[in-house]
């Protein structure tokens, strides 16, 4: 029986969060023109505009690696776990109408634009890695399974990150006003544009406090190869997202009651 009734209960959210996503994508996206596809889109254009502005200028990254490969795999990584974040921020916000219902949950809120969010990040890094390698642009991946696990590392980051800043956003705005600055200075220091090895000895361990640099070295580690000389504890940054996990589902509850007191 409690089997039964812990199906039916995952079959209910799972259809609430369907209907949330149906919702979030048709709020942001419309239903003319390319529509969803800008899912997919934004983060391409982003990441495709680094790429471009960083060949045309001759920039160096401080390696021979090649500059699409290099971009496309550190800034794809960054919008999908920033993006997710910043689209948490406001959740409560925007969809405290919804609450009300009695089958819609805060988490449900949050796990709806975590997913849309990742979604698209992971189609456009997807997409652009096909179409680079199809043109000979950069080669294929050497260890897809790593690629895969540091990208799912990620994902877990992300996804942790954005339900701790969405329910604490419950208890003060002020929360959502300082992650967008904190997110700026995030956006250098995350292994997006640099690999750890190319830092000074004494800045390393600094660099590796951060727990996305680590899954950004094992993507970089999958892409590459013996090419590159990789640094990450991936115990740790599991450690962090099991933390920030944690945290983040034990201020959940009291956050709902918060909200429905509102």
């Amino acid at each position: 029986m409690q089997r039964d009734g812990f199906m039916a209960s995952l079959a209910v959210q799972r259809r609430v969060i369907g209907a949330l996503l149906m919702r979030e994508v048709i709020t942001r996206f419309g239903r003319e023109n390319i529509g969803v596809l800008w899912l997919i889109g934004e983060p391409m254009i982003f990441t495709l505009g680094v790429a471009a502005l960083w060949s045309a200028l001759g920039l160096s990254h401080g390696s021979s690696l090649p500059i699409i490969a290099f971009a496309i795999t550190g800034y794809s990584s960054v919008l999908m776990w920033r993006n997710s974040v910043n689209r948490c921020g406001d959740a409560i916000k925007t969809n405290i109408n919804l609450l009300f219902h009695r089958n819609v949950k805060l988490i449900d809120v949050f796990l709806a634009r975590i997913i849309l969010e990742m979604a698209g990040a992971t189609a456009s890094f997807a997409v652009l890695a096909i179409l680079f390698t199809s043109l000979e642009w950069m080669q294929p991946p050497v260890d897809m399974m790593l690629v895969v696990q540091g990208w799912l590392m990620l994902a877990w980051f992300g996804t942790a990150l954005a339900t701790l800043v969405g329910v604490a956003t419950a208890y003060s705005e002020l929360v959502e006003r300082i992650w967008h600055p904190a997110a700026y200075l995030l956006f250098p220091l995350s292994g997006a544009a640099y690999m750890v090895d190319w830092l000074p000895q004494s800045a390393q361990d600094y660099a590796l406090m951060l727990p996305m640099v680590h899954g950004v070295e094992l993507l970089r580690e999958g892409y590459f190869g013996n090419t590159v000389r990789t640094h990450h504890d991936i115990g740790y940054m599991a450690l962090i997202n099991l933390g920030l996990t944690f945290l983040g589902l034990l201020l959940l509850r009291d956050a709902a009651r918060r909200v429905e007191a509102k």
